[in-house]
């Protein structure tokens, strides 16, 4: 098992093997639950989210890898890379669970995740939603916006 901690932010990151793969697909299904309301998706008749192809490549290609974040209390969040045999790398899934964001966590990881694959990277983010107004629901795109380039100039 491979670990990574960087010392200016709490989280610890483990390449994600059989053992913790388990781990990764539970908490995709919080991934998911944040994303139905702009994919319009909806769990089985057991409550749960298809884990389809899309994710499973993320535990056996070559050419993708997944992360699992992990501070004192527990797993935090995963990250998932594809394009690590290419020129360029991307951010092909990225999540936080809700408690510790904010905090730095994701920051962290991030940072973390980019020094590990050096190189040129597409991180994509959703600049805009579909939610209604008044739904609370807020995107980081300032964040992003803002420091993005900064973080992104430091990798290339």
């Amino acid at each position: 098992m491979m670990s990574v901690v960087n010392s200016s932010s709490p989280v610890q990151l483990e390449l994600v093997t059989d053992q913790t793969r388990p781990v990764v697909e539970n908490l995709l299904q919080h991934y998911i639950h944040d994303l139905s309301q702009f994919r319009s998706s909806r769990p089985d008749e057991a409550g749960r989210f298809n884990l389809d192809e899309r994710y499973a490549v993320f535990f056996s290609d070559s050419d993708r890898c997944a992360y699992l974040f992990r501070d004192e209390s527990g797993p935090v969040g995963f990250g998932l890379i594809r394009g690590l045999n290419e020129s360029r790398r991307l951010m092909a899934g990225f999540f936080v669970v809700r408690g510790v964001r904010r905090l730095g966590v994701g920051r962290g990881a991030a940072l973390v995740m980019l020094r590990l694959h050096p190189g040129a990277w597409e991180i994509p983010f959703k600049r805009r939603t579909r939610a209604r107004p008044d739904s609370g629901v807020k995107w980081p795109d300032r964040r992003w916006a803002e420091s993005g380039p900064k973080i992104a100039g430091r990798y290339r």
